[in-house]
């Protein structure tokens, strides 16, 4: 073993900081905090998330845990000795790339991790690949600072709903499900957002994922217990929400609603929690002594010490850093300023067969396009009584706070009395949701985005293109579409919708014509 790579022993925890790790650490500290200012909006709107929203509170204590991670390894960590990897760059192109993907296709989730992922990136490139090794949990613990979930909520919401109505018909209490609303004699509940159990499956995955890399040294066992920690919270959830649906049999849902947030929604996840670490308390394997990392193998590891052979200094290295970031900002800042050209006015044209008549709806239902620069709202109705609601906005660019995929945007807008409960039947090129009103007014959405030809319902196909095109520095419009009906007696709204679409034509060059595009 080279002498220089580690110590007979790990340094006292009095010892002071090594003369070969006082420069590497001071360029690592600017270059964070350099980075931190760099990307300052990403870090304020996840800290904005950390604190205002209960998914992600946890985060708050995230850290705090890195810097104990690190604390715990400070004396097999500084028996190396740091050295700059210019290979480190590579890892540090990979993370502006996915912020700059976030950037041009408006994905503040991928804005976020990249802006995180720089931070170890840059460390690898400013410490080494055998550093960085002894160092790889807390770097990797590193991703629990991003917010991210919000995607899991609607498969979620359908798992909880179906464990949930499951548990309801063994207890013999009769109910019916549809979506996410489950009708039992007590009432009509709904398997909302906030039921979904997302908030306590991303904390246990994070608590997991330390647990795991603290408690046990056997991979089989980490992964076992990971599983616990995401099996057992929405088992856990299920049976919350079937609490809550049983006990309103005998006290009412009002009141079985508040014993649900007090009771179910601490008390009993304390309990799950508890239960978790219990069922892994007996199989932990790492005794309390035991060191955090194994320095003797990372010292060995020949494969580390292949790539060490690369090697770099650390002024030119920083200074390509800096080119890197400042090259993705000010691609991102030039694909911002792009902005398609207008028309003054739209409107809605006539479709063969249908009448434009005044739009009443029996719950109101307005769509959400905020940054769009025109927005059109309409109902049309044909001789035989059918009626569809029509919804277009047309934007001359997609950029933060007007995403026409954006959350919250489309057909359903929170906080609006509507609620999603299912997908509706497929139909070419767009996409199908099924809503219910508060007050039990049903409706069929058909959601449509249209920009340089394509035309999709599928907000990943949307994403793609706007990234294409901004990478190309490509000025396109893009267009919101939603066709609605209210499901009414002997009327079925799929039906409808059909015979609207049918009398359109072709949805994609409808919906250029009324963006005046020909």
């Amino acid at each position: 073993m080279p002498p220089d790579l580690a110590l007979e022993a790990p340094l006292p925890p009095g010892a002071s900081l090594a003369e070969p790790w006082r420069r590497p650490l001071a360029a690592l500290g600017l270059t964070w905090l350099a980075l931190i200012a760099a990307f300052l909006p990403d870090w304020r709107a996840m800290f904005a998330q950390w604190w205002d929203s209960s998914t992600y509170n946890h985060i708050l204590l995230v850290p705090a845990i890195l810097a104990w991670l690190v604390w715990q390894r400070r004396g097999e960590v500084l028996q190396f000795e740091p050295r700059a990897w210019w290979p480190g760059l590579l890892a540090a192109a990979a993370a502006m790339l996915l912020w700059g993907l976030g950037a041009l296709a408006g994905l503040n989730l991928f804005r976020q991790a990249g802006a995180v992922l720089l931070l170890p990136a840059s460390a690898l490139a400013v410490l080494g690949p055998r550093t960085f090794a002894a160092l790889l949990f807390p770097f990797a613990y590193m991703g629990f600072l991003v917010p991210f979930g919000d995607e899991l909520v609607p498969p979620l919401q359908t798992i909880t709903a179906k464990l949930t109505v499951a548990l309801v018909h063994l207890s013999q209490v009769p109910a019916a499900i549809d979506g996410v609303f489950i009708d039992t004699p007590a009432g009509l509940f709904e398997v909302a957002e906030a039921c979904s159990g997302v908030k306590f499956l991303i904390a246990m995955v994070a608590l997991g994922a330390l647990v795991g890399n603290v408690c046990f040294r056997s991979w089989l066992r980490r992964i076992a217990f990971m599983g616990l920690c995401v099996i057992v919270p929405i088992l856990a959830n299920g049976v919350r929400a079937w609490g809550t649906i049983y006990a309103a049999q005998y006290i009412g849902a009002e009141r079985a609603g508040g014993v649900d947030h007090l009771i179910y929604g601490w008390v009993f996840f304390a309990l799950v929690m508890a239960m978790v670490l219990g069922l892994g308390w007996r199989f932990f394997d790492r005794g309390i002594d035991d060191p955090m990392i194994d320095s003797a193998a990372i010292a060995a590891d020949p494969r580390i010490a292949w790539l060490e052979r690369a090697g770099g200094q650390l002024v030119p290295l920083l200074a390509a850093l800096a080119l890197l970031c400042a090259g993705g900002l000010a691609w991102a800042r030039a694909a911002d300023s792009l902005s398609a050209p207008m028309p003054e006015r739209i409107v809605l044209p006539q479709v063969p067969g249908w009448t434009r008549v005044d739009y009443h709806p029996s719950a109101w239902w307005e769509p959400r396009a905020n940054g769009a620069d025109h927005r059109l709202l309409g109902r049309y109705a044909d001789a035989e009584g059918r009626q569809v609601d029509v919804f277009f906005a047309l934007y001359s660019a997609q950029d933060e706070g007007r995403e026409a995929g954006g959350f919250g945007e489309g057909a359903l807008r929170p906080d609006s009395g509507w609620n999603w409960t299912s997908e509706g039947p497929d139909v070419p090129g767009g996409r199908t949701d099924r809503l219910v009103h508060v007050d039990r007014v049903e409706r069929l959405a058909e959601t449509y985005y249209r920009t340089d030809g394509l035309l999709t319902g599928s907000n990943t196909r949307l994403k793609a293109a706007l990234i294409r095109d901004r990478l190309l520095l490509r000025r396109e419009p893009t267009m919101m579409l939603i066709l609605s009906a209210e499901v009414r007696p002997n009327q079925p709204a799929s039906a409808a919708l059909s015979r609207f679409r049918s009398a359109m034509g072709d949805t994609g060059a409808w919906m250029d014509r009324v963006a005046g595009l020909r």
